[in-house]
């Protein structure tokens, strides 16, 4: 058991008769400025606090308005033209089309502003406002995903004083969507308060207090004891630990995200120049489909998740999302096999010494590598200590290396430190974002600024095929790229998918009295694709009795960063990449 310091976040007591929302995250955010911005959560509060040209339908996940109330586009689909609201900036500014064009301008022309959504405007020949109220992007081909664009608009008149590079917003500037940034302390907690003066109306609740935590053990114990009152994308330890408590519900449905392994098969910079320490033998795929075909999916399921996931036999999209979702099938699958990868391995000249242990065909160099996870993630502890007993089947060395969510984010995404690395990825209802977190152009550039990429991949057929895809605007067809690009992924394995975690909840009824789920027949609470579920919350009005009865919601800010108590075989968190690429996702 590893105790760290309890860390106190005081804030000040709320006013009675307001309706607050607790929720606990373990996640840290890693930027306020969504053109750095890449993890889950920081993705989740720009959806809470920004419009976006279009956000998806709450019950169909397809595009509706937002920002933009209606678009029209040209005959050869390369001409879009966004009719823009009546809207407000919290500090009364009026939101205009010139805020969208210099967002998107912004992102086309500053390699330091491409991190959180570079793929986002890749395929924009301009963007102008033609006036207040008109917005007009030219694309260089056409775009089936236009409409599901992941860029949170910002205010020009604050964000062009700004070196978006380096700004974090931690001054919480003027936002214009459902809720305000109000009261911010670095990995401890922040205040956004309901806007009055949001188009669909103001939100029920009055307030949401996103609260840190070094652990989920100790989110869960906080929930049980009413200092929290939700918390969302729990691992199956953490879950089946609130069983039980009349006042806790359960929510356990489909996940959009996948579990996966990076491998380091030879990162390169933008400019096609080496970069990091990976081993080289991962560059050799018939070594990464040994790894592949070493891996039991079904006990990562069965074992670390306890059931609550689904192996993956695919690659990324998981199969929430039905259209898109690819498997493999007959010859072309991937099943646990160790003898099957111990013969690749041998007929590729990767011999075994005499301690087991293979070296690569020149005999200079040993098969020993990095597996890099988060520090005090007990189930990727979990995930590792049976990688290293399959892979010690195979030949290969495995050693374990942790790393702070900042660190890991760097190596794996940056200056490319490791060999392989876990992940994961959360996807949005049309995949494009997560497809592009994979291309040559999300590489960083050589001073390692921008990218995004998670996979250091550049790949001539990955590429042509996001390109088809991209431009047909036959649904049908298009999907078949789609799934075509996955199979690349599965097959050439820069990635790995291991399994595809349900999406896994908690909220106290006792606290929280309705919330309306996306999309709404099953879907997610916290980590979905927009911002219907706080939007629609109801909670019980702050009083000054204990926290089951309306309490005090400062109780939860008070424990702020609360001890963290690690113990192997609990339960963590995956970096939650959204798209970062993406919006959501390095959502």
């Amino acid at each position: 058991m590893l105790t760290a310091p309890a860390q106190a976040a005081l804030a000040q007591e709320p006013a009675a008769g307001k309706k607050i929302v607790r929720m606990g995250a373990i996640q840290a955010v890693d930027s306020l400025n969504p053109f750095l911005a890449v993890r889950l959560i920081a993705g989740q509060i720009q959806r809470w606090t920004y419009m976006f040209l279009t956000v998806p339908d709450h019950k169909t996940l397809a595009p509706s308005p937002d920002l933009a109330e209606s678009w029209t586009t040209s005959p050869d689909g390369l001409t879009w033209t966004f009719k823009i609201r009546d809207a407000k900036w919290s500090d009364g500014q009026p939101v205009t089309a010139d805020d969208a064009a210099w967002t998107f301008n912004t992102i086309m022309t500053n390699d330091a502003a491409k991190e959180g959504n570079g793929p986002a405007v890749e395929n924009f020949e301009s963007v102008t406002a033609s006036d207040p109220r008109t917005l007009v992007i030219k694309l260089k081909a056409p775009q089936a995903s236009m409409l599901d664009n992941p860029v949170p608009i910002v205010p020009k008149h604050i964000w062009e004083k700004q070196d978006v590079g380096k700004y974090e917003a931690t001054d919480l500037p003027a936002t214009d969507g459902p809720f305000i940034p109000s009261e911010y302390k670095k990995d401890a907690y922040l205040k956004l308060k309901a806007n009055p003066n949001y188009w669909q109306g103001k939100p029920k609740i009055d307030e949401i207090q996103v609260i840190s935590y070094e652990n989920p053990e100790a989110a869960i114990a906080a929930l049980k004891k009413g200092e929290i009152d939700w918390i969302g994308r729990l691992q199956a330890p953490q879950f089946n630990a609130t069983k039980g408590d009349p006042n806790i519900v359960q929510w356990n449905t489909q996940g959009r995200r996948a579990a996966y392994l990076q491998i380091n098969h030879g990162a390169t910079t933008g400019d096609d120049k080496p970069v990091g320490d990976g081993h080289p033998a991962l560059k050799d795929p018939k070594v990464r489909t040994a790894i592949h075909y070493a891996i039991d999916k079904q006990k990562l399921v069965d074992d670390v998740q306890g059931g609550l996931a689904v192996p993956a036999n695919g690659s990324i999209i998981p199969p929430m999302y039905k259209d898109f979702f690819w498997e493999a099938t007959g010859d072309e699958k991937v099943s646990f096999d160790l003898a099957k990868a111990n013969k690749i391995l041998d007929d590729a000249g990767y011999k075994k010494g005499a301690d087991g242990v293979r070296t690569m065909p020149d005999g200079k160099q040993k098969l020993e590598m990095r597996f890099s996870i988060h520090t005090d993630e007990p189930v990727e502890d979990k995930i590792a200590q049976y990688l290293t007993g399959w892979f010690k089947e195979i030949g290969i060395t495995l050693t374990t290396k942790k790393l702070d969510s900042s660190k890991f984010t760097e190596e794996t995404g940056s200056t490319a430190l490791f060999d392989i690395a876990i992940s994961g990825w959360s996807v949005n209802p049309d995949p494009e974002e997560v497809l592009a977190t994979h291309l040559c152009s999300r590489r960083p550039t050589a001073s390692g600024e921008g990218g995004g990429t998670e996979s250091f991949y550049c790949d001539p057929a990955y590429e042509k095929l996001y390109t088809d895809q991209q431009k047909e605007l036959d649904r049908a067809k298009r999907i078949d790229f789609i799934k075509q690009m996955q199979q690349r992924l599965y097959t050439d394995a820069p990635v790995i998918a291991m399994y595809y975690p349900n999406n896994l909840e908690a909220y106290r009824k006792d606290r929280i009295t309705s919330v309306t789920s996306m999309p709404e027949d099953k879907g997610l609470l916290y980590g979905g694709s927009g911002y219907w579920p706080v939007y629609t919350m109801d909670a019980v009005v702050t009083g000054g009795g204990s926290a089951s009865g309306g309490g005090s919601s400062n109780t939860g800010l008070i424990i702020g960063i609360v001890a963290a108590v690690v113990v192997v075989g609990g339960g963590g968190f995956f970096l939650a990449r959204r798209r970062k690429t993406v919006a959501d996702e390095r959502e």
